[in-house]
């Protein structure tokens, strides 16, 4: 049963009375889409602030942001699983998390078009992805969570971007932060 809770962000499973154990997702609209992700992931999330454009780079890589002094590239959720670019309304917003290449952890802003809630999934409602039948690449989903009689794709935020796409990120961010672009936004 999908539970809208905001606490316990210090852990993913959680307890109920029953016994049994859940884990707690934080679900957000792409293009009509449910989409989940691990709420552990999760730093924070903010409206969305004047993005600055970087020439050159793919179409899914809205732009950087300053977020009190740091450069933080943003993604387009919507055109990187390939559903088009994410027209920004009141309800448009950044999530913020934390993606990690090899031992370094990089925090990353995902553009959505709108946060839903937080879900607890029950453990055994957590199912792996499907080999067929979902248009975003396997590799993007982390498993299936089953809440009432629908799926949530829940995605795998640190393969939603390749590690060759995560280094040059985190060059544009460095590049941005020492000279190359102002991230001014």
């Amino acid at each position: 049963m999908g539970e809208l809770v905001l606490s316990n962000r210090t852990g993913a499973a959680t307890h109920s009375e029953a016994g049994d154990e859940f884990t707690q997702y934080l679900t957000f609209a792409v293009s009509d889409e449910r989409l989940a992700m691990s709420i552990d992931a999760v730093k924070e999330i903010i409206e969305t602030p004047a993005i600055t454009r970087v020439p050159m780079t793919p179409d899914y890589i809205r732009g950087i942001i300053n977020l009190r002094g740091s450069v933080v590239p943003v993604i387009d959720l919507g055109a990187r699983l390939g559903r088009g670019p994410i027209t920004l309304t009141k309800r448009s917003c950044i999530v913020l998390v934390e993606v990690h290449v090899g031992d370094e952890a990089h925090v990353l802003g995902m553009l959505v078009d709108e946060v839903k809630n937080i879900l607890e999934i029950a453990c055994e409602d957590i199912k792996p992805p499907p080999e067929f039948g979902s248009e975003i690449r396997i590799d993007f989903i982390e498993a299936m969570g089953r809440v009432e009689d629908v799926f949530v794709i829940i995605l795998s935020v640190d393969h939603v971007l390749s590690m060759q796409e995560l280094a040059a990120l985190r060059r544009l961010s460095h590049e941005a932060a020492g000279g190359g672009a102002d991230g001014a936004s």
